[in-house]
């Protein structure tokens, strides 16, 4: 039956060369798309989440306090030098530009498939709320249970707003990923007056929160800073940085980071990164432009890595998990220096010397468990988004509730930090959105 298509011949050998030559096919088809993409995109979009995961392991030091009580203290935070390291360690910017550079190419072939906004709009949403579920239902449960049996509520606090500070970022990155389809087409047609309005926005607000005094004004710059940082990825994507000489692109960087230093010298702004980061302000659009150019100067010797084909296996291999390593790796790393504290020399004084030899070793079993899980939670991360026959898709309005929704349980750990009553009303909403999301079976026709 398979030879029919090739051939009317009945000799037995003919489905032989289809079946011999369909792997050497399979491998050109491969080969072909690997070449078309841009595999520096991926290896920033992986480094920029291993170096979340590093940092994190970092930060994070669980030991005992002189009366025996459990601490948790920050130990790369008390370095004289982490607020200058964040100015090259915060790169949240980054991820945020070459996330719009795939969201512009997958809204495109989209399009050109005869998708529209509001099916872009819902595989966004799946992608993102989707992993997000069984986190906020592993909270729920480990909260709740912790509660029950009477954990220190100072302690259960701590860790629980550490554990859950990651979860601002799908709030942003939901709105900014959703906004796609229509700040594509301003791109289109006005792709300098965007940035600029964008940008203008993003200091109108920063001025005001200053001069005010009034935090919340701050809130509106997750719309002005991210989508300013993601249209930079649409100007990647069409070419403009690599058609900039290497020169120009370090010089463009340079002067990003000079703005920013007399922004902070003023005191206008925290020398540390990580403090600008919740609410957004200006000096991360800046980071975002340096970050984007010092890519695109290294463009040549990073594609050249990634011909590489273990450069390639590492990169496919965390990339398939991103989601899950971003939203799994506090958790396990808690888990991790809490059980290190039940083996005997196994877990130094946070901030030793010994301590920080260990970081190594501990980022190894970090990841391997969050690897080990992965498959688990593998249904989360890849819900399907093609409507199957006999359905039809969500209607806008139920695609634009099911956003809202989305939004609302990482913009409340962002706002006031995860603890139980979040947890659960996270659990609820997202349950709600992949609901609204799923397909519905069409009415029979008489």
């Amino acid at each position: 039956m398979t030879a029919e298509p090739r051939s009317t011949s009945s000799t037995p050998s003919t489905p032989e060369p289809a079946a011999a030559s369909a792997p050497a096919a399979d491998r050109a088809a491969a080969e072909a798309a690997l070449a078309s993409r841009d595999l520096v995109v991926d290896l920033a979009r992986v480094a920029c989440i291993l170096l979340v995961v590093v940092i994190h392991l970092l930060m994070i030091g669980v030991g005992y306090a002189p009366d025996g009580s459990l601490v948790v203290s920050r130990p790369l935070e008390a370095q004289p030098w982490f607020a200058a390291a964040t100015w090259f360690g915060q790169i949240m910017p980054l991820f945020f530009a070459v996330g719009g550079f795939t969201a512009l190419a997958a809204w495109r072939s989209l399009r050109r498939r005869g998708g529209d906004a509001t099916a872009f709009v819902r595989g966004r949403v799946l992608r993102l709320a989707g992993p997000a579920l069984p986190l906020f239902v592993f909270f729920s449960v480990v909260l709740g249970v912790a509660t029950l049996i009477g954990v220190d509520p100072a302690l259960l606090d701590t860790v629980a707003t550490g554990t859950g500070s990651p979860l601002w970022f799908l709030a942003a990155f939901l709105i900014a990923q959703c906004a796609v389809p229509w700040m594509s087409q301003l791109h289109e047609r006005a792709p300098v007056r965007t940035l600029v309005v964008l940008a203008a926005g993003a200091v109108a607000i920063d001025a005001l929160r200053i001069t005010t005094g009034i935090a919340a004004i701050g809130l509106a710059n997750l719309f002005f800073i991210w989508l300013f940082v993601q249209q930079l990825g649409f100007w990647y994507s069409d070419g403009w940085f690599r058609r900039r000489r290497v020169a120009t692109l370090v010089g463009i960087a340079a002067a990003a980071y000079l703005v920013i230093w007399p922004l902070v010298a003023i005191g206008w702004y925290s020398p540390d990164m990580l403090v600008n980061l919740n609410p957004p302000t200006a000096p991360l659009a800046l980071l975002g432009i340096a970050q984007i150019s010092l890519m695109s100067a290294l463009h040549r010797p990073l594609s050249a890595l990634m011909q590489r084909r273990p450069a390639q296996a590492v990169v496919y291999l965390v990339g398939s998990r991103a989601m899950t390593v971003y939203l799994w790796h506090l958790p396990v790393i808690i888990v991790v220096e809490g059980l290190s504290l039940l083996i005997p020399g196994a877990a130094p004084e946070p901030g030793s010397a010994a301590w920080w030899a260990s970081r190594p070793i501990a980022l190894v079993v970090v990841l391997g468990i969050v690897f080990a899980i992965a498959p688990l939670l593998v249904r989360f991360e890849r819900l399907p988004t093609a409507i199957p026959p006999g359905f039809r898709a969500p209607s806008p309005v139920a695609t634009a509730a099911a956003v809202v929704l989305a939004i609302v349980p990482p913009f409340l750990v962002m706002q006031w930090f995860l603890d139980l009553p979040i947890a659960l009303i996270g659990t609820a909403l997202l349950v709600v959105v992949l609901l609204l999301l799923r397909p519905r079976r069409e009415a029979l026709r008489a």
